[in-house]
């Protein structure tokens, strides 16, 4: 593996003579990520059901949402589940498809992500954002920092997403709340495509049948 000159693993070549460095111990989640996720949706007052953490457009994230009944009534009346095909889902937006596509089942209350470093969790919130409420979960050493002051909050704050902390003890606490004021995106095939996503969770969460 290649190392920059004059660095060789934890130590430092100067004249010929080795000088251990400083190691900065990582920083760690005071809790597992459906923990904090729980709590951090209660502090928004986002009412729902806390999905586990999955993959969904290439970031890790937890989303809070409920299950529309009478859509998903209907949908088992019609035998049409969720439907998690991206490229099918994308038809129903089409002009001749969207009059006859199935309903949105889900009701998408917020997004959240939860990571020990900032960038990393507003990289995985700011998709999910254009479309609604989105949240990051940060462990309150990382936020007390010059570079958090300087480049996470005028970020969360443009993007509209909040900030959730959590101490050592895992207490939550609200540092930036949600701009409500801002632009959203109207339904299209990504946000389709999510929203099937969530509605498949949701019945594996509530145990419900599948059409």
């Amino acid at each position: 593996m290649a190392v920059t000159p004059g660095h060789t693993g934890n130590s430092v070549v100067t004249g010929g003579r080795s000088f251990p460095t400083r190691v900065v111990p990582p920083i760690e989640l005071p809790a597992s990520v459906s923990q904090l996720a729980r709590d951090a949706a209660a502090q928004l007052g986002w009412h729902g059901v806390v999905l586990p953490e999955v993959r969904m457009l290439g970031r890790r994230v937890c989303v809070v949402a409920r299950l529309r009944t009478d859509t998903h009534a209907e949908r088992i009346a019609m035998g049409v589940g969720p439907v998690t095909d991206r490229a099918t889902v994308a038809t129903w937006t089409w002009p001749e498809f969207a009059p006859t596509a199935p309903a949105p089942a889900a009701e998408i209350v917020g997004v959240l992500s939860v990571a020990r470093h900032w960038r990393t969790a507003m990289a995985s919130a700011v998709p999910f954002s254009r479309y609604g409420d989105a949240a990051v979960v940060l462990p309150t050493s990382a936020v007390l920092s010059r570079d958090y002051l300087d480049n996470c909050l005028p970020r969360a704050r443009s993007y509209g997403v909040a900030v959730v902390t959590a101490d050592e003890d895992a207490r939550v606490d609200l540092d930036v709340d949600v701009r409500r004021e801002r632009i959203l995106l109207p339904e299209d095939a990504v946000s389709r495509w999510v929203n099937e996503q969530v509605y498949e969770q949701l019945l594996a969460s509530y145990d419900l049948p599948v059409a």
